[in-house]
């Protein structure tokens, strides 16, 4: 009876210690599984609050984070960005420099979508906007090498700001709008527990235009090639430029300005 009675004690033990485990494991899952939410959210919220800050100089917001199981990573320079225009078969670069990205990072134990997963929760793939709707915010869920991570970064807005007449003729003014993230790369880049992430505008300012661009022709296109990271996806986007009438003398004049927006992050 007393060996009876250890081996069922032992067994109800090891019962109880596996239970135990799988309840921790499963408790696990379900609040890291909820913190992933919550940090999609919370830099969706982090997006509303740059670019609320972003043509502001000096204007300051910022986000709660709770980050346990994963990290937010700030990643200086990590994207190269390009504006190139093209005019009746002429590029002319207007912009090239690097921006900063943020990322939340977590191991695919706690989530996971199949290798080689990717969805964007803001914006798309499309490097460039036309026009004055939609946010320049970025932000795409991928998983890869064993993490799933959310990254957000931002786009170039292009529009037809204006037809102006310069001395007897009408000139089209072609604007780029840029939000350029900036970090300090000499501060740590991967932070948990409890922050607050801020967006602080240092400043806004204007790239050197590019000049009267003279073209012949009653019907040119302005084609636009981005790099946000990567190149945008093809066909290329275009604005179409109006001609010079009422004096009608065969020729377009186009002239792109570049108005980019520094935002630090920082913790």
């Amino acid at each position: 009876h007393a060996i009876s009675a250890v081996i069922v004690t032992t067994t109800i033990i090891a019962l109880v210690l596996a239970a135990s485990m799988y309840a921790y494991q499963v408790l696990e899952q379900h609040r890291a599984t909820a913190e992933f939410e919550c940090a999609k959210e919370s830099i969706l919220a982090f997006n509303d609050a740059l670019e609320n800050v972003a043509w502001k100089p000096q204007a300051t917001r910022s986000v709660r984070f709770t980050v346990e199981y994963g990290e937010l990573r700030l990643i200086p320079n990590a994207n190269s960005l390009e504006v190139v225009a093209n005019v009746a078969g002429t590029n002319y670069t207007l912009y090239s420099e690097t921006a900063s990205i943020l990322s939340y990072y977590i191991l695919d134990k706690y989530i996971t979508y199949g290798s080689g997963y990717e969805s964007y929760i803001l914006g798309s793939q499309n490097a460039i906007l036309i026009g004055s709707a939609g946010s320049y915010g970025r932000a795409v869920v991928k998983q890869n090498s064993g993490w799933v991570y959310v990254t957000l970064d931002y786009r170039v807005r292009a529009m037809l700001s204006s037809i102006i007449n310069v001395t007897g003729n009408n000139v089209n003014y072609v604007d780029f709008w840029i939000i350029k993230p900036w970090i300090d790369a000499s501060i740590p880049y991967a932070y948990i527990h409890d922050f607050d992430l801020k967006a602080r505008c240092l400043r806004v300012r204007t790239a050197n235009p590019s000049g009267v661009i003279e073209v012949v022709g009653d019907n040119v296109d302005a084609v636009f090639y981005v790099k946000v990271g990567t190149w945008n996806p093809k066909p290329p986007p275009s604005i179409s430029l109006k001609p010079n009438f009422p004096e009608g003398d065969g020729k377009t004049r186009v002239v792109f300005n570049v108005i980019v927006a520094e935002v630090q992050v920082y913790v």
